[in-house]
């Protein structure tokens, strides 16, 4: 990752958003996917750091780059995290679906039944991140709301 070399972290042990549902299920999807386990000796503040994109880090990030599989990774687990709180919100089954190019261009799904409960065009991959831990959790809980009130609204839709 190109911002990575950068040794200073940004997101501190004590941040109250490390608390989030949404933040506590990306921890656990980071992990598990960590088949070589970097993670194992990783705080949580940590692992979650390279998403929180500051200005001084979003500058050393190319404009135009290919997405590395870490990066992939960390978008995939913001999105199964997403899935796994509509499910835990409608009490039905969600599944997300990722198709990314090796461009960093995509598509992310989010499936309920056969209700399409989330739908967000990814642009720019490698330059996945947030602001902040705070910014991550108020754009998951508008998509979270978003994403549940229409499986509230078609539930004999989600519900096939």
């Amino acid at each position: 990752m190109y911002y990575e070399e950068q040794q200073e972290p940004v997101v501190q042990e004590d941040d109250q958003s490390l608390q989030h549902p949404l933040v506590r299920q990306m921890v656990i999807q980071l992990r598990a996917v960590d088949s070589y386990g970097t993670y194992d000796t990783w705080s949580d503040a940590r692992v979650l750091d390279p998403l929180v994109l500051t200005k001084e880090r979003r500058k050393a990030i190319p404009v135009v780059g290919d997405p590395d599989e870490t990066t992939i990774s960390r978008v995939k687990a913001y999105y199964n995290a997403l899935a796994q709180l509509i499910e835990r919100e409608t009490g039905l089954l969600a599944v997300p679906v990722i198709n990314i190019t090796h461009e960093g261009f995509g598509r992310a799904l989010i499936l309920v039944g056969k209700l399409v409960a989330l739908d967000k065009v990814l642009r720019d991959v490698h330059r996945f991140g947030f602001d902040s831990l705070e910014a991550l959790v108020a754009e998951a809980q508008k998509q979270l709301a978003k994403a549940t009130a229409l499986v509230g609204e078609h539930r004999a839709v989600a519900e096939l």
